[in-house]
């Protein structure tokens, strides 16, 4: 390339080597440019206009398309200000050999890289094609998502055994009080006192019935209710547990009063009523070989390896020995236990009451037998957003036929009975032929313990009370959300993370452990710790 500039500078010619002349002519207005600026600008546009002509013919030949002059000289500043900016269609490829992959079943006998770098290795040695790198991920992504899934499968396992076991301190503890209520008349003392008799049964108190085994739990139940309780001079707790147990509870209420409420502790043998004629399903369900065998037989027994996770977790919940229970089933007793009251609370024993409840004997239950809060009012997958297709089998003809899959359920944990309405209802009559259903279904018409009869034997009796009144899924969910939690009236550690056992979770345990007393003598000898 030559140029040429003319004496007067009023023309300038450059000239290209293969003997084009490109003619460019310049007006100069002396007073406004010099010469010198203009040559020497000219002279830069000389040099640069190749560059600008190979980069078009570059980026053109990079897009296997056809672009104008114009066009292509758009896309050079992009270009040239970042030379790895991927073109949509470079995107299109990609995704069009991972669909391919995907629809492709993987050879088999493939080595499945074990990390990353190994992938990027192998490539790099094998020169593999891009459908053969997209099968290499595909294989990759799927053994670590096999991997995941059987390690959730052994965890799900490993917390229903934990949830099923009695911690060690715990068994201490009842092994201790019995032992104190065998060699020490204070333990042995009658509870309530004798004074106090006479308010077990008057409807001007506030009367809570509690049924457990467990008297660690029961302590922190009744202590909170106590605590918190508006007038608790008014508050009465009758608590229920086994034979095996009852020493135990009897001694831990007799040496750690509660003053003022009253506290009653009774075993299920003390309570005429409950005999065989009067409860033969329970009974069935005890002696029954099938029955016994799903519930104590391996923990794996009725499991998919190839369900989901969350499936296995609700199948394991569901054969927790628990259910055989007599305590399980205890509430749906409460008017013939207590022929005397006219409305009570009952509470689970792994619940912690926040706040006063005296208010919810003055809640209007427009004639309903049972206040408690329905579950499928929310979003979370575990607690709130039930139907009754949750807990019930409607693939089979029975369930299929009397119920409505999209009907809304409510929880156990704390509910108001008013046992008045309920002594006009059935509800124990139906309660009982739907357990009788299910056992000679061979127990496929739900899969939960106790709540799904008692949804079908409360249809129509149950009136709905403000959640905040009972928040549940802390024995659930490790991300409940905190400020929930604190501002809940009673918060309930439904699910396997109980909170006296070692898989509770560590930030919602305290709300809990606050109404336990560590130093006490019997727990501190227990070796019962806070943490």
């Amino acid at each position: 390339m030559q140029v040429h500039v003319s004496p007067n500078m009023s023309r300038i010619t450059i000239s290209t080597t293969n003997g084009f002349l490109d003619f460019m002519k310049v007006k100069v207005a002396a007073r406004h440019l010099s010469y010198r600026t203009l040559f020497y600008s000219v002279l830069l546009l000389a040099f640069l206009l190749p560059f600008v002509f190979i980069f078009t013919a570059v980026i053109t030949l990079d897009d296997f398309e056809d672009c104008t002059s114009l066009d292509c000289l758009g896309r050079l500043g992009p270009r040239l200000l970042r030379r790895a900016n991927a073109s949509p269609r470079m995107a299109k490829e990609i995704f069009g050999v991972l669909l391919q992959a995907n629809n492709k079943a993987l050879p088999e006998g493939m080595v499945v890289p074990e990390s990353f770098n190994d992938l990027v290795a192998e490539m790099r040695a094998q020169h593999y094609d891009p459908l053969t790198f997209a099968l290499k991920l595909k294989a990759m992504v799927e053994q670590l998502e096999e991997k995941t899934r059987l390690a959730k499968l052994q965890e799900n396992l490993y917390r229903h055994v934990a949830s099923s076991s009695v911690p060690k301190g715990m068994s201490c503890l009842c092994l201790k009080l019995a032992d104190e209520y065998s060699s020490s008349a204070h333990a042995r003392g009658q509870l309530p006192n004798p004074e106090f008799v006479p308010r077990l049964t008057d409807n001007s108190y506030h009367h809570f019935v509690l049924a457990t085994d467990n008297v660690l739990a029961a302590s922190v139940v009744v202590s909170s209710a106590a605590k918190n309780f508006a007038t608790p001079d008014t508050a009465v707790f009758h608590v229920i547990t086994d034979k095996k147990t009852y020493a135990a509870m009897h001694a831990w209420f007799a040496l750690h009063p509660l003053a003022p409420a009253i506290i009653e502790v009774k075993s299920v043998h003390h309570f005429e009523w409950l005999t065989k004629e009067n409860v033969p399903v329970l009974e069935a369900m005890e002696t029954q070989s099938e029955i016994r065998r799903y519930y104590h037989g391996g923990h794996i027994i009725g499991t998919n390896l190839s369900d989901s996770p969350k499936t296995v977790a609700s199948k394991l919940l569901s054969r927790s020995p628990k259910y055989m229970s007599i305590l399980n089933h205890l509430r749906i007793y409460l008017p013939e236990l207590f022929p005397n009251l006219h409305k009570v609370v009952f509470l689970d024993d792994d619940i912690v009451i926040q706040r006063d409840l005296s208010p919810l004997w003055d809640i209007d239950l427009h004639g309903k037998v049972n206040g408690a809060v329905e579950t499928c009012r929310g979003n979370d997958p575990w607690v709130m957003s039930k139907r009754f297709r949750t807990y019930f089998n409607f693939s089979h003809p029975l369930i299929a036929q009397n119920f409505d899959p999209e009907q809304c359920p409510w929880a156990y944990g704390m509910n108001i009975f008013d046992l008045q309405a309920w002594r006009k209802t059935n509800i124990r009559e139906i309660y009982h032929y739907w357990l009788k259903e299910n056992l000679s279904s061979n127990l496929t018409l739900w899969r939960f313990g106790t709540l799904p009869p008692a949804l079908i034997a409360f249809r129509g009796h149950v009136h709905p009370i403000d959640p905040s009144w009972h928040m549940l899924g802390l024995g659930y969910q490790f991300d409940t959300d905190l400020a929930s939690v604190q501002k809940a009236a009673v918060i309930h550690y439904n699910g396997l993370a109980k909170p006296w056992l070692d898989i509770a979770f560590p930030a919602l345990r305290p709300f809990w452990t606050k109404y336990v007393n560590y130093s006490n003598d019997f727990i501190r000898n227990c070796n019962i710790m806070e943490s």
